[in-house]
């Protein structure tokens, strides 16, 4: 028996730790066995760690459902995966509210180098259906992630395994079912080049407050969100809320100023909330994804640049990352807001770099 895992298992079934209080459980105390072993009285020194919680912890028996929980996993190999590990999602982790867990069943990689989430009705047009696919299909190299679901979530993921191209699926309950059943096929056919994901432990049925909940996953782990269509109300514009919240990139396809089904993507559009796209092609020039744009070699511009060492330091964080957020280069660089500031807006003054919408950066 994993005793880590299973600790960490039954931290989240503790009534009344969500994810950032099971997070901030865990660093505070080192580990998700340590918060059971901590006294009640030092617990709830723990800023925003009262009374409630702290009993909870103390009082918890949540030990016999996360044993039986590890059986689950050790029996379908599903990869059990907290937020302190190596292959958390990077992207993901920097979201304030991602999950103290995640369970993984699939063979990409969830730090691909490149993540569009493509989201939208569950009951699109023949246009939106065209669009999608067209889209999808000329996503080169691009991890396309969704939620599985009727519609638009479906087009994109079959569309990207018939491409050969990875995606994942962001379940809205336990990897011991599929939903809509419909979808069986496609999500095994997923594992081969893709995989399910989902914060929610084996017998969590498809609740409706699950969907929504699910899409700050979506959100959080792609670098753009692409809105194909979409309606005033419902789950994508949740997503694409929640990613700008994340500072992440947002797309949106245009559709008739008479149609109830593009009327959300229009309003995005409309509100500066997402950028108006209509291809592929538009979507990887604004996010750098075109392979056949030629970069110039960073060798040369260390030869004549005289940088501070927070400046050296955002630099070689835009190499190797890319384009990325003001908050990864704030979590990688261990500055503070207000030095990692001053250091990008002097390396823009110097044409060392350029912003982006969504406080995302870029070397020139």
């Amino acid at each position: 028996m994993n005793n880590d895992l299973l600790y960490q298992i039954a931290l989240t079934l503790v009534p009344g730790i969500g994810d950032v209080l099971g997070k901030k459980l865990i660093t505070y105390c080192g580990s998700a066995e340590a918060v059971f072993q901590e006294k009640k009285t030092l617990l709830k020194k723990i800023p925003r760690i009262g009374e409630f919680i702290a009993s909870s912890v103390v009082q918890s028996n949540c030990f016999e459902r996360a044993e039986q929980e590890i059986n689950f996993i050790e029996k379908f190999q599903i990869q059990p995966i907290c937020f302190t590990d190596e292959k958390y999602p990077k992207r993901l982790k920097e979201c304030n509210d991602a999950p103290v867990l995640l369970y993984y069943k699939g063979t990409a990689d969830l730090n691909h180098k490149k993540f569009l989430a493509v989201v939208g009705t569950r009951m699109p047009s023949d246009y939106g259906k065209n669009m999608c696919e067209n889209i999808v299909r000329e996503m080169n190299d691009v991890l396309i992630i969704s939620g599985l679901a009727y519609g638009i979530d479906s087009i994109s993921h079959r569309t990207a395994v018939e491409g050969g191209l990875y995606t994942i699926g962001v379940l809205g309950h336990g990897l011991d079912t599929i939903y809509p059943s419909t979808n069986r096929v496609l999500a095994e056919k997923m594992l081969q080049r893709g995989g399910l994901l989902t914060e929610y432990i084996s017998k969590t049925i498809p609740e409706r407050e699950n969907f929504p909940r699910r899409n700050r996953i979506v959100a959080g782990m792609a670098d753009a969100v692409l809105v194909i269509e979409s309606g005033i109300k419902g789950g994508s514009l949740i997503t694409a809320n929640i990613a700008n919240s994340y500072n992440r990139d947002v797309f949106a396809l245009p559709g008739k100023t008479i149609d109830s089904k593009s009327a959300g993507c229009n309003y995005l559009i409309r509100t500066n909330k997402a950028a108006l796209v209509e291809n592929a092609e538009q979507i990887k020039e604004w996010m750098q994804w075109n392979d056949t744009l030629k970069k110039e070699p960073p060798i040369q511009r260390k030869l004549f640049l005289n940088l501070t060492p927070d400046e050296t330091l955002l630099m070689n964080i835009l190499e190797e990352s890319g384009t990325c957020s003001i908050d990864h280069l704030i979590n990688h660089s261990k500055l503070s807001p207000s030095r990692a500031s001053a250091a990008l807006l002097n390396m823009e003054f110097e044409g060392i770099l350029k912003s982006l919408p969504g406080k995302m950066y870029c070397l020139l």
